[in-house]
């Protein structure tokens, strides 16, 4: 097509790279015109996946391209800070979760977005999955009551024993870089669950401990624990899991049921109720082409105007962040963070 959106892809040393390029690289309507990344490495796999033009230099390309958007896939460090350049130059971004190493960045970024006029997208991995969406729906039609209660862990025995790339674990171990450890890598999902259907909490905590590797030098296992006028919430992150029991097992509580998404089990949405309290599986159908993945949405966003999906909204990204930031000071001072920071 002609009318193509231009992409390029600013930094590659996040693996989540790798999973959502194919759908950029597929979609009829987005076109990946360069990558760049310091890493030659990681640019040539690039050129000789999908035949775009690379770049050592994010600048360079945001320099001699004609884009309109960019996706990023850098640290959360200096992946904030290629997403403020690339919208003060107007450009729609799509960036990795958590979105930043800090607040300050987050903050930043949805200002820039505002202040320029353009799209600013946060992918998310679990933002596609078909159960998940089908339970903040229907947390949001009230098929629960009153929600009081979101609980998230994300687990897995570490980035290195999970396969992750050299480049990856690199900035992952890396407290500037990552803004934490498992802290901001994990506790991060959470922590947007909690925000986009609660909001911001009161009162937040932050626990590191039961520190099993001494290979690294950052947190390998956190929890939050957020408190709100009407109930609690828990974002609970480990690098040292053995085994994938309770790995990013969601669960939602209400006044009225319970709703658990399980996705060690087929991906499965069970629903209990006072009526049926030990839960049945509920019907989950195939998404909308644009709740598919972070390429139709970018592009439905963009092109079609098209609403942020709630997981995907910078705001609620923003207030994740937020809420991570009142972990880390938790943490630091070892007392209770009060919100808003």
């Amino acid at each position: 097509m002609n009318d193509q959106l231009r992409i390029g892809i600013l930094g590659l040393s996040h693996d989540h790279a790798w999973y959502n390029l194919p759908f950029v690289d597929s979609h009829e309507d987005l076109a990946m015109v360069a990558a760049a990344d310091p890493s030659e490495p990681l640019t040539s796999r690039a050129a000789e996946d999908y035949g775009c033009k690379t770049y050592n230099d994010p600048a360079d390309l945001l320099e001699n391209e004609v884009l309109d958007g960019v996706y990023i896939f850098s640290s959360n460090k200096e992946g904030a800070e290629l997403a403020i350049e690339a919208l003060n130059r107007k450009l729609h971004v799509l960036i990795e979760k958590p979105m930043a190493a800090s607040l300050d960045q987050a903050n930043k970024m949805v200002a820039a977005a505002e202040e320029n006029g353009v799209k600013l997208i946060v992918n998310w991995p679990f933002a596609w999955w078909p159960q998940l969406q089908k339970a903040l729906s229907m947390a949001g039609e009230g098929a629960i009551g009153k929600l009081w209660g979101v609980k998230y862990r994300a687990a897995h025995a570490g980035p290195a024993e999970l396969g992750c790339s050299e480049y990856f674990c690199n900035w992952l171990f890396n407290p500037e870089l990552n803004g934490a450890g498992a802290l901001m890598d994990y506790c991060c999902y959470g922590c947007l669950l909690s925000a986009t259907l609660l909001g911001l909490p009161e009162e937040v905590t932050g626990f590191t401990g039961g520190q099993v590797k001494d290979s690294i030098s950052v947190d390998d296992n956190a929890l939050i624990a957020m408190r709100y006028p009407f109930g609690l919430s828990t974002a609970e992150a480990s690098w040292t899991q053995t085994g994938k029991l309770t790995s990013y097992t969601t669960a939602l509580y209400g006044t009225e049921g319970t709703i658990m998404v399980e996705p060690r089990i087929g991906g499965r949405l069970f629903l209990a109720t006072k009526e049926d309290p030990t839960g049945s599986e509920a019907p989950v159908l195939d998404p909308e082409p644009h709740l598919k993945n972070s390429a139709n949405h970018f592009f439905n966003v963009v092109a079609n105007e098209g609403s942020h999906w709630l997981l995907c909204d910078p705001k609620n990204a923003r207030n994740a962040q937020e809420i991570l930031e009142a972990g880390l000071q938790s943490v630091r001072e070892a007392r209770h963070i009060q919100l808003p920071l």
